[in-house]
């Protein structure tokens, strides 16, 4: 027979096991924490050189229509602030290869693009929705997190957290 004194013992030795997993595995990143290496995030990846420059990491999905409608607004912030140490890094999660390849085909931009093939980046920083977007300053901090994309409002608001990002 269960007593309650066996149950409430399992009950906590399940919380504990839960809280040890959560924090070994961590949570995905959120304004404050530290850019993590995505080299390591996706292998075998092309990746710019991004370390002491101002990121714009950015998740998307072929079947994303604002991920479509934010793929112009990008490249035209990429052109504006590429020289003065902007890095664009257009993360596609499509689980078909052939998937990404069409949207990169048909959607040229002026910054990078890698799929993620491995859902190693998208399992590390779970993003809430696509299109989903994380500005990083020089020091590799994230400052900004961005979910969605209004054409207009978003863009005018990276704009103006780039150049503030830029400008220290």
């Amino acid at each position: 027979m269960i007593t309650f004194a066996h149950l409430m013992k399992g009950i906590l030795h399940i919380t504990l096991i839960s809280i040890t997993l959560a924090s070994a595995l961590g949570s995905e990143p959120k304004v404050g924490n530290a850019l993590p290496d995505l080299a390591s995030l996706l292998p075998g990846q092309s990746l710019p050189t991004y370390r002491g420059k101002v990121v714009l990491v950015d998740f998307w999905a072929s079947w994303c229509a604002p991920c479509k409608a934010s793929f112009p607004a990008l490249s035209k912030l990429h052109q504006t602030y590429a020289k003065q140490g902007l890095v664009i890094i257009g993360i596609g999660v499509d689980d078909e290869a052939s998937a990404y390849r069409t949207f990169t085909a048909r959607n040229k931009v002026s910054f990078s693009l890698v799929h993620d093939a491995q859902h190693r980046a998208a399992e590390y920083f779970n993003p809430p929705t696509m299109p989903t977007s994380y500005l990083i300053d020089r020091n590799g901090v994230i400052r900004y997190l961005h979910q969605g994309f209004k054409l207009g409002k978003t863009d005018d608001e990276y704009a103006g957290e780039i150049a503030k990002l830029l400008a220290e």
